[in-house]
């Protein structure tokens, strides 16, 4: 087994770490990162999958949020845009450019109001190639075929996509090849100061526990952040967090083009429709505050139709709950800001510190988005690095130009060039090493898994028998072995989303063949992710 495997890391628990992370979505996948590649020691634990819940939920966009300029989060809009292309510098497999056409609605905001946020949207970060935003005549855009005849103007800015669930999975790869330890169907039971730091018991699936001593503790428990700090770790905060829902629905492609739609609503909010998985789109999100568990947010029938009826103000062939053939919900844990409106709850992050000098420093991550993970887990190495000490190299911020697994193509295609035009020449170098390969699965490869995608053939072997269409017995194993693969479902729905794809027998065939070579592993259905076919 290859040194970096996820297994292997598992197998050598640490009992000493200088940070332990609560936490495997998108922010303490980011923070593990960070801090590994400084040199510090970390252990990672997550009692799910990587990205079980709200950072496999999102929308799915790197965007500086151009509605919340409307609620005056300039800052958070700054920062956001100038993430964008640093991130898609970093993983362009993963993430991509999007154009998205706004149809303009005379009943909802004034030409002017929207032109003046798209010049803000385009100068409040310096961009390098992102085109900036422009007016069209929907009559002769390809963009207006899709929508009712009445649209016939509309506005097209720049923001970016990403494969949301792989984003995570690859800060936690990277964590690992760092130094680091990732930990799986592991749960942080306790954790308690003493007087070198922090000492937390672990309860891994179906093991014993296991006592590790931590010169620090992060909480990035997302949506239990709160319910962590207060039963787990036993620390009292002023903050909190508004727990909103947001469900998509995923219905039979609605148009050709590449563009995706941004629509506003007349309750002042807005919904996406978006190119997804090349036979579908996907729509959202709603905005719906929570009580109870987070784990067990599903979508409503009135969120579905809240959906549709959006969607159908702006389309042509209208959109119906029968139409859905999938739909999930993630629970976003905003930061409370006693904001009336859930809509109106600001999405930016607080990184909160115990007292200064305190034994054991606590870090508990409040809010947050997936556009904005690296610079928090920047801003949280600073600080964890300033108050654990350690060697200078230890205290320089490293990831702003740095590659995620898979995203330095320059191996492939010679020196990178523009991200878009850098996958594609990928994409091309790639069917001229592997022309027996399918074109449709040469091309989920490099998107899922860019530079790294010989890995997964085992650097040339066959790729064994066809599981199920498209899916191979050596992409299987790579996923078990590689990237913490413990389910079907975490193949079918997170480390990819070929689950939309598959008919409920082909799925099947995979949970099987999961638990005839897998035994040891978790391999049942959820059920909230099953499709709706």
């Amino acid at each position: 087994m290859a040194p970096d495997s996820p297994r292997a890391s598992a197998g050598a628990l640490p009992t000493h770490c200088d940070v332990l992370v609560v936490g495997g979505g998108i922010n303490g996948a980011g923070i593990a990162r960070d801090l590994a590649g400084r040199g510090l020691k970390v252990l990672l634990a997550e009692r799910d999958d990587l990205a079980r819940h709200t950072s496999s939920s999102s929308t799915k966009l790197i965007h500086g949020g151009l509605r919340y300029l409307e609620y005056y989060e300039f800052n958070l809009v700054r920062k956001a845009l100038a993430e964008r292309e640093v991130l898609l510098k970093s993983a362009p497999h993963i993430m991509w450019p999007l154009r998205f056409v706004m149809p303009h609605d005379p009943s909802m905001r004034p030409v002017w109001m929207i032109r003046a946020g798209l010049f803000l949207y385009d100068h409040l970060a310096k961009r390098e190639w992102l085109p900036g935003s422009t007016t069209v005549n929907l009559h002769r855009h390809a963009a207006g075929a899709p929508l009712k005849p009445g649209f016939t103007r509309g506005f097209v800015y720049s923001d970016g996509w990403v494969d949301d669930a792989r984003l995570v999975v690859l800060n936690a790869i990277d964590a690992v090849e760092r130094g680091a330890t990732v930990l799986t169907r592991c749960t942080v039971v306790d954790a308690q100061r003493s007087g070198t730091g922090w000492r937390a018991t672990l309860q891994p699936a179906g093991g014993a526990p296991v006592q590790v001593q931590a010169r620090a503790l992060v909480n990035a428990a997302g949506p239990w952040a709160g319910e962590f700090l207060r039963d787990r770790a036993r620390q009292a905060s002023a903050r909190s967090l508004r727990l909103v829902k947001g469900s998509h629905i995923v219905v039979p492609k609605m148009f050709d083009h590449d563009h995706a739609y941004i629509f506003q609503n007349p309750d002042r909010r807005i919904i996406f429709a978006i190119p997804y998985e090349g036979n579908f789109t996907l729509i959202g999100t709603t905005d719906v505050e929570i009580q109870g568990d987070p784990g067990t947010a599903q979508i409503d029938g009135n969120e579905t139709a809240y959906l549709c009826e959006q969607a159908s103000r702006y389309f042509a062939k209208p959109v119906r709950p029968a139409d859905v053939v999938w739909t999930y919900a993630g629970v976003r844990p905003l930061l409370d800001d006693e904001s009336g409106d859930a809509s109106a709850v600001t999405r930016d992050y607080l990184l909160e510190f115990d007292g200064e000098g305190a034994s054991g420093p606590l870090l508990t991550v409040w809010g947050g988005k997936i556009t904005t993970f690296r610079k928090l887990a920047e801003e949280a190495a600073d600080e964890l690095v300033r108050r654990l000490g350690g060697p200078a190299t230890a205290r320089l911020a490293w990831t702003r130009g740095a590659s995620l697994p898979g995203g330095d193509l320059r191996g492939w295609i010679g020196a990178a060039q523009r991200p878009d035009a850098d996958i594609a020449r990928f994409i091309e170098v790639m069917a001229q090493r592997h022309p027996l390969l399918p074109a449709a699965v040469r091309a989920r490869w490099a998107r899922a898994y860019g530079s790294r995608v010989d890995r997964v053939l085992a650097l040339g072997a066959a790729p064994g028998a066809e599981v199920a269409p498209g899916l191979y017995e050596c992409e299987l194993r790579y996923l078990q072995q590689h990237e913490w693969a413990r389910s079907a479902d975490d193949v079918l729905w997170r480390r990819s989303k070929l689950g939309l794809h598959l008919s409920a027998p082909q799925r099947e065939a995979v949970a099987q063949w999961w638990a005839t070579h897998f035994p040891e592993e978790d391999s049942k259905a959820t059920g909230q992710e099953t499709p709706c076919n």
